[in-house]
């Protein structure tokens, strides 16, 4: 079944600008909340700073249980069926399951993460690099030039084993609101065979936030204002595109993970 198990790219997208409007028109209210918060986190300071967190946290969860329920489903009924609430404004089980399956993603990636860096700092530690000269920027006196370009090209491969790795864990969030119960490393395996599916899907719709970004570089976004306006773009516009591709996708790659089990024509008509 896995020379059979294919995440079509353009298909995936098409079904992601198709479902915009239903998420929009859905979750509004949880995405209005949503900017709200966080944009008035630069105004949080003091007392406020400490009271604001909970809320940015609960506001999170209740958009990103929103759209994910109108993501997996093939209309606002459904997804209402599933427990959506008016304009999106909703906070149950999935959202606490959601939170749960993150915090266990988060703690797999940093242990990821530890184990790159050690595994790194080791490697240029046994290269004997000249730490004056990289210091100094005397790039041609840090040592062999083939050393640096093989510690380039293992550090490129671990940085990119990091990025896989956080690809094949996106899906927990539609499969822990589809599943009903929580995901996270089971995760990899609805994402088997979808790697570079995902990830540049996941690249193509990051667009808003890479024009964020390079607005913060140039100057033309900054300060509270600048921070607004990234809080109701990242909202509005990021959010929805991104669960809407991994909803998508989720739908698509939920139904060979069904078909590969025993029985599983069956549970996929009940």
């Amino acid at each position: 079944m896995d020379g059979h198990r294919v995440l079509r790219l353009g298909e995936t997208l098409r079904a992601t600008v198709d479902a915009l409007p239903r998420l929009w028109r859905g979750a509004w209210g949880a995405i209005l909340l949503a900017a709200v918060v966080w944009s008035v986190q630069p105004l949080a300071t003091g007392l406020g700073g400490l009271i604001w967190p909970p809320f940015g946290l609960v506001a999170t969860l209740v958009l990103a249980g929103a759209l994910g329920r109108i993501a997996i489903t093939e209309d606002l009924p459904q997804a209402r069926r599933m427990g959506l609430g008016p304009a999106g404004l909703q906070f149950g089980r999935p959202e606490l399951r959601l939170l749960g399956a993150g915090l266990l993603c988060a703690v797999f990636l940093a242990m990821i993460l530890s184990v790159v860096a050690l595994v790194l700092l080791a490697l240029f530690g046994m290269a004997e690099l000249n730490a004056q000269a990289i210091e100094l920027r005397q790039w041609s006196a840090v040592g062999p030039v083939w050393k640096l370009a093989l510690l380039a090209l293992v550090t490129v491969f671990a940085l990119f084993a990091v990025v896989a790795f956080t690809v094949r864990l996106s899906l927990f969030a539609p499969a822990t609101i589809g599943r009903g119960h929580m995901v996270s490393l089971q995760s990899m395996s609805i994402a088997r065979g979808a790697l570079w599916s995902l990830m540049i899907g996941l690249a193509i719709t990051a667009v808003p936030t890479l024009v964020l970004t390079v607005l913060w570089a140039v100057g033309l976004l900054s300060g509270t204002s600048g921070w607004i306006v990234g809080a109701v773009v990242l909202n509005a516009v990021q959010a929805p595109l991104t669960t809407g591709y991994l909803g998508a996708a989720y739908r698509r790659l939920e139904r060979w993970t069904l078909l590969e089990k025993p029985h599983g024509r069956d549970l996929l008509h009940q």
